[in-house]
């Protein structure tokens, strides 16, 4: 077996049971965690051994799993032959089905309780919820997914949690490690900042007057002088007929608000009763901004002023809904 140095994943729940798995069959415990755009820039360096999961294709690395369907366009524009990347890509639920499918067929063996732990990062990843009391109800791995969205006083205290996570995953089952008093600590800690999301989201979101149907909710956060964190998706129990929650908001540098924008974007559970069209990476690829797969996805917009940027905006917000719109 290859060996391999470091693990590079993406700062989600799916990103954290993808090293998990990566970390227990290829005995790395140095995980470092990332969002698309620092691979996108090269704002990481890679090498041969690396293992990236969850994320873009970088440069250079030992093994890439990925189910991002964009990123595979990207990598046919870059003149990439996928069959010649070490690793898999499959458009599944979650990256951490790739990877246990990945270790499954390739005879790799894993403990049984990674079954089940995939089962239910296949369910938070596509956001597959047939109901509000469905999404709501605490599973192992929603009490998980709550430590993970829990607020920390900075992002190397976070990561450092999240490292210590990916270790919980990799050796128990998901409900004994809900289970573990700094889970719980983290789980209380988020719903506690719960009754605040629920307020911002309440303050800072509207429907487009040409939306008559209100099927996209628009949360804008740009207003604000320092990024609030919030959860998108509660937006659906204030706004419960809605198909989709787009958020908006500012990025920064070095702490510093700058004309730059995100824009992230996910399907509402009451897709998952019937048969639809949407397909949200598909209007980020259109709109050439970003990327991400049917179910959610993200961008970026680059202004060189707020004129600009107020511009682009609108033009990037009308252009999400008229591709939703066209889509059926």
């Amino acid at each position: 077996m290859e060996m391999y140095d470091r693990i590079i994943t993406h700062n989600d729940m799916d990103g954290v049971v993808s090293a998990a798995i990566c970390s227990y069959v290829f005995h790395v415990e140095d995980i470092r965690f990332a969002g698309p755009n620092a691979i996108i820039k090269g704002e990481i360096s890679t090498s041969e051994r690396d293992i990236v999961c969850d994320l873009p294709y970088p440069l250079l690395c030992g093994l890439w799993f990925d189910h991002h369907e964009g990123n595979v366009q990207d990598l046919q524009y870059r003149d990439i032959d996928l069959e010649e990347i070490a690793g898999r890509f499959s458009p599944r639920d979650s990256c951490s089905r790739v990877v246990y499918e990945y270790c499954s067929d390739t005879g790799i063996y894993l403990p049984p309780y990674c079954e089940g732990t995939v089962e239910e990062t296949d369910i938070i990843d596509s956001f597959n919820y047939r109901s509000v009391e469905e999404w709501r109800r605490e599973t192992p791995g929603k009490l998980v997914d709550y430590f993970l969205k829990a607020g920390s006083p900075t992002l190397r205290e976070k990561h450092r949690s999240m490292r210590e996570l990916v270790l919980w995953v990799r050796g128990l089952p998901l409900h004994e490690v809900a289970d573990l008093p700094a889970v719980r600590e983290g789980v209380e800690r988020y719903k506690g900042e719960e009754g605040r999301m629920l307020t911002l989201i309440q303050d800072d979101s509207f429907f487009l007057p040409d939306d008559q149907r209100k099927e996209i909710i628009i949360i804008d956060l740009t207003r604000h002088h320092r990024r609030p964190q919030i959860i998108k998706n509660l937006a659906f129990i204030l706004y419960p007929q809605a198909s989709a929650a787009l958020e908006i908001h500012s990025l920064y540098d070095r702490g510093v608000k700058t004309t730059n924008l995100g824009f992230s974007i996910a399907l509402s559970f009451i897709l998952n009763h019937h048969e639809h069209k949407k397909d949200l990476g598909e209007i980020m690829r259109e709109l050439n901004i970003g990327d991400g797969h049917r179910g959610a996805s993200a961008g970026t917009l680059y202004a060189n002023s707020k004129a600009q940027m107020l511009k682009r905006k609108e033009e990037v917000v009308q252009g999400i809904y008229k591709l939703w719109a066209a889509q059926g």
